[in-house]
């Protein structure tokens, strides 16, 4: 089978998160994997990555990730990389700038999931390649634009909807959301207590964003945020890295629960619901919620490949 081109103006770029690119060019990419999602459904089988490699560097465990990075550039011909920790060298006895600097002359592209920003920086910096941001600390920008690929879906349309993130406002996922909802003009909403808004810096970053596409950028820790959301989504309430800290999260975020009174709070009959998953039932979302016909998280894992694919493809 041939492989075939695909011609990208993204071509050699890293995407560390969403924040140095243009609306136009984000909603091409997703133009993108509505079109690799729709020859999946036809069964078409392309070889766009044969003769390609990249490397996939895992400090957090990860299900969707790892699996929608592995099939997808497998499935294109390309020759993926598993690297855990135990693996290589990163930061331990070598520094990431060295390990940037050889995987870059091996590689044609790197996947970093990871705690630092600083980490895919300096491997974006030094390595030479297009690096891909499958999670840090600071930002998860492929979950997000999964998850415009499935507000979408849901509503033919994305300026002008509204959705709300229910729990700790600080974390990568609220952050990637309040981004890429700035650029692309979709009201976001904040629910969470004030101990857990997301800090200042990227509330600065994302004002000339929201003023420029007229997104309504909301941030409270009041019930009535939530009235007229499209959708509501939520998190786990504690992140990896911090589990010690489950009593005291549970006891904090236990008000801020996606249940069934709060998806009526929105006070719309057709809100959706979203979970980057994995989740804990009974926490952050009740099982009523989890399983309900709202519930749209099964399309939202599946767009997890079709979005990583789609920028892979817009890279490499």
């Amino acid at each position: 089978m041939k492989k075939e081109n695909f011609k990208s103006p993204f071509k050699g770029k890293s995407l560390l998160s969403w924040i140095d690119w243009e609306p136009e060019e984000i909603l091409k990419i997703l133009d993108y994997a509505f079109l690799v999602k729709k020859q999946a459904r036809k069964g078409e089988i392309h070889q766009r990555f044969l003769g390609k490699t990249i490397a996939l560097i895992f400090e957090k465990r990860s299900t969707r990730t790892r699996s929608s990075f592995e099939t997808a550039f497998g499935e294109e011909g390309g020759h993926p990389v598993f690297m855990s920790t135990q693996d290589i060298q990163l930061g331990g006895k070598e520094t990431v700038k060295d390990t940037a600097r050889v995987l870059g002359r091996m590689f044609d592209a790197i996947e970093f999931r990871g705690f630092k920003q600083e980490h895919i920086n300096q491997l974006a910096e030094y390595s030479g390649i297009p690096v891909i941001n499958g999670l840090t600390d600071d930002f998860h920008p492929t979950q997000a634009l999964a998850d415009i690929m499935t507000l979408k879906e849901n509503f033919g349309h994305l300026k002008g909807l509204k959705w709300t993130f229910c729990g700790d406002g600080r974390n990568n996922v609220a952050r990637s959301l309040m981004i890429i909802s700035a650029k692309l003009g979709i009201n976001f909403a904040i629910y969470s207590p004030k101990e857990l808004f997301p800090p200042q810096d990227i509330q600065e970053i994302c004002k000339p964003f929201a003023e420029k596409s007229g997104a309504k950028i909301e941030i409270s820790d009041d019930i009535s945020v939530v009235k007229g959301s499209d959708c509501l989504y939520t998190d786990v309430w504690v992140s990896m890295g911090e589990e010690s800290l489950i009593e005291e999260r549970t006891k904090l975020l236990t008000p801020y629960q996606v249940n069934k009174n709060l998806m009526a709070a929105t006070g719309k009959d057709n809100t959706i619901f979203l979970h980057c998953l994995p989740a804990v039932l009974g926490k952050e979302v009740t099982e009523e919620v989890f399983e309900s016909s709202a519930s749209k998280i099964w399309d939202e894992a599946e767009n997890r490949k079709h979005t990583i694919k789609a920028i892979m493809l817009a890279l490499i």
